[in-house]
């Protein structure tokens, strides 16, 4: 059985009293996890749901996206992780396009459901801690017999372009993903993962996330990040690896208490979203004195962790994001599609069994992003002579704000909706906090005017609070060139000259 479930069902087996995952200071066990995971299924059973069906959540971080998540798999159907911070109407759109019979939404995020045309439950606080309470009997699902090739899960990326792309998410993609982690990482039984990072995100659930289950560990689930419970976690239960994004490892750093809480057991934390500064790299080995920081590349479509910063090197290939994990080949394509030297700019192509079929439902975009077998990312970077790879540019024009990924032309379409914009380029400027924030460039129509009041008011009617823009600079023109494509990198330079 290749199910998620299966190797719960293995440590239910061999070891049924230890810690599967803690939430909210409550410790599940391997045996009791399985028995939610069964019942779960059979609850999803009876709303409908069989193999192949499409289950979306709408969730914050609880020990029921965890029973649904295994409990979807367990009967074999697909599993939809939405981004909570989405707007109604973008939620509404995943849902339909992914073709979902079932959401179940967090009471408090109701209000973002309610556009999508599929039906909704509500999961009350009390179903948060544990998925039965949705109305589970005492029926057991039987687990599906699945393939490797059977899809599990489905995660919406931003596109670059047009709406977010729904990437397919196979067996085999999260299992030889899992191994390669596994030997990168050393992840065991005696593996204690913080995940502080939202569960629909690809980083949280999976760079390990729920794979140090498949090695037998324990997970810690904190359903919001808040530095002070962050780091009373780590002292009280002794956690030793962790995935972070880089506004949250700056968070635990900066936290004026830090130095009340023992943090000697962590041992790694990868971070993710953007290159990691040396400085911080070293206030990070100044306060967690026993880890190391771990810059890495990896994305949506490839489940994540493609590459890995190794022990020791981390000041000597200062600005890299690491080698490349097992299972994975990277190579530097040249505009001639040939393959690039050391040292020499390219798109980052990558290849191996981590890597999607492709997009759901769009065999034309599917087929783009696919040459002779290779994933072409269009992110820009080099490998050096030792095979490290350097990430120099974004892709196309994405915006990275606290770890999450804004594409600019999402953020422009919802802006040209307004009359007084003739012409708009979305734009990531410098955060301290939060690494990029957006900022709308626009060129009005003769005679309009337009305040920051008005386009952020426009924006956060239709997007998610971390994609409205931040802040508004009004131009005569905007920079092309002889082609007439905006030059972003010259808006960029131009807004940090100011």
């Amino acid at each position: 059985m290749i199910t998620l479930s299966s190797f719960i069902a293995h440590h239910a087996r061999v070891t049924p009293a230890k810690t599967a995952f803690v939430y909210k200071d409550a410790s599940v066990s391997y045996a009791t996890f399985l028995d939610r995971i069964e019942r779960t299924g059979a609850w999803l059973g009876a709303q409908g749901v069989g193999a192949g069906d499409v289950v979306a959540v709408l969730m914050k971080n609880s020990a029921a996206f965890l029973d649904l998540f295994f409990a979807t798999s367990h009967i074999g159907a697909i599993f939809l992780p939405i981004n909570f911070r989405l707007s109604a109407e973008e939620v509404a759109y995943i849902v339909g396009n992914a073709g979902a019979r079932l959401l179940l939404t967090d009471e408090e995020l109701h209000a973002s459901a309610r556009e999508a045309d599929a039906r909704i439950v509500v999961v009350n606080a009390a179903a948060q801690e544990d998925a039965t309470r949705l109305g589970a009997t005492g029926a057991r699902a039987g687990a599906h017999l699945a393939r490797g090739g059977d899809l599990f899960r489905l995660m919406y990326t931003s596109g670059t372009t047009d709406r977010p792309k729904g990437v397919m998410h196979t067996y085999d993609n999260f299992y030889w993903k899992s191994a390669g982690l596994g030997i990168s990482l050393g992840i065991d039984g005696d593996t204690r993962l913080l995940v502080a990072g939202p569960l629909y995100h690809v980083g949280a659930c999976d760079l390990p996330g729920v794979g140090v289950l498949w090695a037998g560990g324990m997970i810690y689930v904190h359903r919001d990040f808040d530095p002070a419970a962050v780091l009373g976690s780590i002292q009280s239960h002794r956690l030793n690896a962790a995935w972070l994004a880089p506004v949250m490892t700056s968070g635990l750093i900066a936290y004026p208490d830090r130095a009340a809480f023992d943090v000697s057991s962590m041992r790694w934390v990868i971070g993710g979203g953007e290159r990691t500064p040396e400085q911080r790299i070293r206030e990070f080995g100044d306060y967690f004195t026993n880890g190391r920081y771990i810059d890495a590349y990896g994305l949506t479509e490839s489940v994540s962790g493609d590459t890995l910063m190794e022990p020791g090197r981390e000041i000597e290939k200062i600005g890299s994001v690491g080698r490349c994990v097992p299972h994975v080949e990277l190579r530097i394509r040249d505009e001639s599609g040939g393959f690039a030297g050391p040292n020499v700019e390219g798109e980052i192509c990558l290849r191996g069994p981590k890597v999607t079929q492709g997009y759901w439902r769009d065999e034309a975009k599917t087929k783009a992003c696919f040459a002779d077998g290779w994933f072409l990312t269009g992110d820009v970077g080099y490998l050096d002579e030792d095979g490290f790879l350097f990430l120099t540019d974004r892709k196309k024009d994405m915006i990275i704000s606290g770890g999450e990924n804004i594409a600019s032309s999402e953020v422009e379409r919802a802006i040209y909706e307004l009359p007084e914009v003739a012409e708009v380029a979305v734009i990531g400027a410098p955060d301290a906090q939060w690494g990029e924030k957006p900022i709308a460039v626009v060129v009005l129509r003769e005679g309009a005017q337009l305040d920051e009041a008005r386009l952020i008011a426009h924006c956060r009617a239709r997007l998610a609070g971390f994609k409205t823009p931040k802040g508004l600079v009004i131009r005569s023109a905007l920079p092309r060139n002889p082609s007439g494509k905006i030059l972003k990198r010259v808006l960029r330079a131009e807004l940090n000259d100011e």
